[in-house]
């Protein structure tokens, strides 16, 4: 099948390879983009894995908690000079207190704003006039627990609890519910710096699992050992990925002596009883968007000519 310039590009920023590379890859995989990212990093090409998104949209994360719960808003705009509107921060900081009492977004979008006859979704539209850029309301989540403590954290913060990077972590005990708090924000601050995949190993995708194991096995057969060699390097390999990606299993950012767990642990002399983090959200701005690309020159000169 004839393969676009269009699509090299697109896999050339996926993965960092060279663009002959890269038409080689889309030709034995059918242009297939998921497979010739695997074929490339099965030869040793790919100094990157498929990023899940990139992230393209304006806007702001928004967080708020209350007794044991905590909830995480995204609210798009179409520039970041937008972003910096004391109006548009005050949307998205009374949505985030909105879905505290809701675990869904569509519920949090049908629900009554703030000092307002009008629903959330209904406040964003009429804002859209006022500020004059399109906006969206485009999810959100919450977490909760019967003792402990839902810990916050927000990266790049404009305003308090407005950021572009929103992390909420749930710790689960009966001890001190402000030293869980506080080590939960820690936790937090690892999460945003780290962006694990998963909570514990148990909670990866099987697919994604079996996927790195094809990749590995493949790459270790190229050493030319044994079938038995292989299978203790793929094993290896697979351990490798777990501490890179669960949670849990990763080195602790703020001392990577240790394992989150191993932190968790000794967290608990402070807290006073045993305690389990239960749950943990991520919210990017705009990750997952993708943005029409544009060639500014290109529209600066085509404007001249008019």
């Amino acid at each position: 099948m004839s393969i676009s310039a269009a699509q090299v590009k697109e896999l050339r920023d996926l993965t960092g390879a060279g663009m002959m590379d890269c038409k080689a890859a889309l030709t034995e995989t059918n242009g297939n983009m998921e497979e010739a990212v695997d074929w490339l990093r099965k030869k040793g090409i790919s100094k990157a894995d498929k990023k899940a998104g990139r992230t393209a949209a304006e806007g702001l994360i928004g967080v708020d908690n209350g007794v044991r719960e905590a909830a995480v808003v995204e609210v798009n705009s179409e520039t970041d000079f937008v972003a910096r509107n004391a109006a548009f921060q005050e949307i998205v900081g009374n949505v985030a207190k909105v879905a505290l009492a809701y675990n869904t977004t569509e519920a949090v979008a049908a629900a009554k704003y703030p000092g307002s006859d009008k629903s959330v979704a209904d406040t964003i539209k009429d804002a859209v006039g006022t500020i004059g850029e399109n906006m969206g309301f485009r999810r959100s989540a919450k977490l909760t627990v019967p003792h402990g403590a839902v810990a916050t954290y927000v990266h790049n913060a404009v305003a308090d609890g407005l950021g572009k990077l929103g992390v909420l972590v749930a710790i689960e005990t009966t001890g001190n519910e402000h030293a869980a708090n506080a080590f939960g924000r820690q936790v937090a601050m690892h999460v945003a710096a780290t962006n694990p995949l998963a909570l514990t190993a148990e909670q990866i995708d099987p697919a994604a699992v079996e996927r790195e194991k094809a990749i590995f096995s493949d790459q270790a057969r190229q050493s030319g050992k044994p079938e038995a060699i292989i299978e203790k390097m793929v094993e290896g390999r697979l351990r490798k990925f777990y501490e890179e990606v669960v949670l849990l299993k990763q080195a602790f950012v703020l001392n990577p002596d240790i394992t989150v767990e191993k932190a968790l642990k000794d967290a608990e002399k402070d807290i006073g009883a045993p305690a389990k983090i239960t749950a943990y959200l991520r919210f990017a701005l705009g990750e997952g968007i993708e943005k029409e690309e544009t060639d500014f020159a290109a529209e600066v000169a085509a404007a001249v000519k008019k």
